[in-house]
């Protein structure tokens, strides 16, 4: 991965075979950002996307692997707790354009990763939501 900052705007390349997550939150870690907004696009081989169930309080994941295209790969960067926080939703395509998405846990570039990162002056932590069950902006 590689990345350049331009004011509050990062643009980022994420490379063959790294995880998609585990680079937003390294370059929210070594660029101390509280609070950002994240679009992306480029092709994975391996990921997994849930869905939360509301009644069940739960989420259930669907791993895919194969040829994708991130159709839409979009979401924030806060905090919970102080910590690091990213929320992230991603959409991919097969060869056949058949598009499955939904909330990403894990997902593997096969080809490369093109993220831009626009950093909001400011700070939003989370909190759990017990009536929800999840973490939501607590402002």
């Amino acid at each position: 991965m590689e990345y350049k900052k331009f004011d509050q705007t990062i643009i980022a390349r994420i490379d063959k075979d790294e995880e998609i997550l585990a680079c937003v939150e390294k370059i929210a870690l070594a660029e101390n950002i509280k609070l950002a907004s994240v679009q992306a696009l480029g092709a994975v081989g391996a990921f997994t996307v849930g869905v939360f169930k509301t009644a069940e309080k739960k989420y259930y994941g669907n791993e895919f692997a194969g040829d994708y295209e991130i159709v839409s790969l979009t979401g924030t960067i806060n905090t919970m707790n102080d910590a690091f926080y990213a929320h992230l939703h991603m959409s991919a395509g097969d060869e056949q354009g058949h598009v499955v998405g939904g909330h990403l846990n894990k997902a593997v570039v096969s080809a490369t990763c093109e993220m831009v990162i626009n950093i909001i002056d400011g700070r939003v932590d989370r909190a759990f939501d017990e009536e929800v069950g999840l973490n939501l902006f607590k402002f």
